[in-house]
Order: C-alpha cells, then structure tokens, then sequence
C-alpha cells in the first residue's frame, strides 16, 4: 500500500468513551479517513449527536450505523464487550479488513483461560489457586482458536515487530499497560524477582465505560475512594500471561485496583524485590536502553515522582523508580490516561506500526494541564 495514501477506517462501539477517544484521535489523522461508525444503541444518530464538541469536524457528519453491517475498510477498530469480536472476527479477516481489538477476546492465549476468565458466569472473576494454569479441562474453548493462536498482543513498544505484520490485534487492557511496560525489560534482564509482585492500581470513572452504574454513580464516586476486583480482577490473567512470557516461567502476581474520584487516568503503584547486588541504577539503566527509542515511554529523573495529569489526554506513559536499599524493594510507579495509551491511543500507535508509518503519527500532541 502507497504510505501516503489515506486509509478507509471503520469503528465498532463508537458511541462508548474509547469510541470517542478513537474518533477524536483519527479524525485529526493526516492518513485516516473514518468513513464507518458502528454502534448498537444509537444509530441513525449523527455523531455529533452524542458529542457536540465533535461538531464541525468531518467526522460529525457522519451517522451511526448498526454494527452489524460493516462495510469493507481498510482496517477496523473494535471497542465493544468481550463476546462479540470472538463471534466475528474471522469473517472480517476473510474479507480483508485488518482488525485490532479494543477488547478482550483475542488477548488471553490460552483458550481455557478465556473460558475460566470471560466465559463461565459462576467462574468469571474467580481466582484459581494456580493462577491462569491447571483451569479444568470440561472449560468451554474459545470460538475461534485458529484466530486466537494467530493474534498478536499489541504491547507496542515490545511487540512492534509482530505488529508490524499482524491482521488482527489484542490491544491491551489499561491495566496491563500500566503494569507491563516497566516491569518487562526488568524481568527479562533477570534484575527483580518474581515472587512477591505486588500491583496497587488506581483508575479514573471512565475506565469502566460509559454505561452507568451503581457504583460508578456520582453520589458513589464523589469524594470516595473505592477498592473493587479484589476477588481477581480480569486484567490478572493478562498481567500474569505477559509476564510469565518475559520471566521464561510462571510468574504469579497480587493485584489489587481502586476506583478514584477522577473521570481519566491511572496510576500504577508496583513493589517488587531486587536481585542481590542489583541497585537503583541497574533498574534506571535497563528502562532507558529499553525504552531509548519509544516515542511514548517518559523515564522521568530520579526523584521526579509522575502525577496523573502528566499524562492526562496523551498517550505517554511516565514512570519512576526507588530503590529501598534496607529491604531490596523497588517501589515503581506509572502513570498513563487510561482512555489513550490505555485504549484507543494505544491502538492507534499500532495501526501506525502495521501500516508502515512513524508510530507517533496523529499521536503527537501534549497532555493536558492542569
């Protein structure tokens, strides 16, 4: 394809928060041009119906169509529930359109692990003992495993090559994001241990969607601090599937998130213990080598700790590290916007990958402040 030719996107669950976040990003894209909005609650609605602030912009003319009838695109981005793109994505697949997945289904390999994880009610946010291994084996598999062995994980910055010739996408979960990015290069460097890991993760409302709920109600959220997901969180496995791949054996980890009074962002708080003779410097030097090419990875100087709005409305991720000396704990925290290199940020920066464009493209604009 002629790299400087715009590209035919399409968007499924435009009407929901990572939706918009798509469209608000793409439709200032030099080389995407969205010619589809699929959404199951609105359609028939123009777009700028459901966010005024859209209005004006190309894209605000269009209408919200049913998600059902996707029409042939380039490549299409997926942002509704788990189930729906394990149903369909073969059959856009065999019509050529690259797809990348906003949701869950294609990011768990294991096809048990989804059953266990996404599939089974009386399961569903269970921990095993074991993890993500030793699931039983009368678990439903996932609908299409030929896919799911094929999908790449789009963890940019450690994936890129994969992605760069990949026609379906897992982007991952906001969560994992947080998590993974400064914690990989440390593992696979063999520099921290892997038991114990212990993630202390805050989101922002937004992370749980645009529908409401009893628990994301503003009477609920407004000057209250809320943990949720202790039981497992479905993120967990994600985490767990990852890390294990950068260790070269099991990792397991205690993951715990809060739901914070803020509509967007996400701070990480992650302890794990150093190998011996390793320091502060060991861990600093390894992120830097990592990460000396990523566009969206900030290792901030020592001392300078990241605040959530440092990343608010971008799709940098930010990060820092200390070093307790007495204990060997590495105390790491990140902070990304949960709704950008969270979401739809993120799967952005991998369309930019698999089309053979600068990864930064249509993605180089500030966080907001304050």
């Amino acid at each position: 394809m002629n790299k400087n030719v715009a590209i035919q996107v399409g968007i499924l669950g435009a009407s929901g928060y990572t939706g918009r976040e798509l469209t608000r990003i793409l439709s200032k894209h030099p080389q995407a041009d969205i010619v589809y909005l699929g959404t199951s609650s609105a359609q028939g609605q123009k777009y700028y119906s459901a966010y005024p602030e859209l209005f004006g912009y190309p894209v605000g003319e269009l209408t919200m169509e049913d998600e059902s009838c996707v029409p042939k695109v380039d490549v299409l981005f997926c942002a509704v529930p788990h189930g729906i793109m394990a149903e369909r994505a073969a059959d856009l697949l065999a019509r050529g359109i690259k797809v990348i997945d906003l949701g869950a289904d294609f990011r768990l390999k294991d096809p048990a692990a989804y059953r266990f994880w996404y599939g089974d009610s009386e399961k569903t946010g269970q921990v095993s003992q074991t993890g993500v291994t030793g699931l039983p084996d009368n678990d439903l598999d996932h609908p299409d495993q030929e896919n799911l062995s094929q999908a790449v994980y789009g963890l940019t910055e450690i994936y890129q090559k994969n992605v760069a010739t990949g026609r379906l996408i897992a982007n991952p979960g906001c969560y994992p994001t947080a998590t993974l990015l400064p914690l990989i290069p440390l593992l696979q460097e063999d520099l921290i241990e892997y038991d114990p890991i212990v993630i202390d993760a805050k989101s922002g409302v937004s992370g749980a969607g645009r529908a409401a709920s009893a628990r994301t109600h503003f009477c609920q959220v407004e000057s209250n601090f809320q943990v949720y997901g202790v039981e497992g969180h479905r993120h967990l496995p994600e985490i767990e599937q990852e890390l294990s791949v950068a260790a070269g054996e099991p990792v397991t980890v205690s993951f715990t998130p809060h739901l914070v009074p803020m509509a967007r962002g996400m701070m990480a708080t992650i302890y794990v213990r150093t190998r011996t003779d390793v320091c502060e410097a060991d861990l600093r030097r390894c992120w830097s080598n990592a990460y000396a090419e990523a566009a969206f990875v900030k290792v901030l100087p020592s001392g300078l700790w990241p605040m959530s709005k440092h990343a608010l409305g971008s799709n940098n991720l930010f990060m820092q590290v200390r070093v307790d000396e007495r204990t060997r704990t590495a105390v790491v925290v990140s902070v990304l916007d949960n709704l950008v290199k969270g979401a739809s940020g993120q799967a952005v920066q991998n369309m930019n990958v698999m089309f053979g464009w600068p990864e930064e493209q249509g993605l180089e604009f500030l966080s907001l402040w304050p």
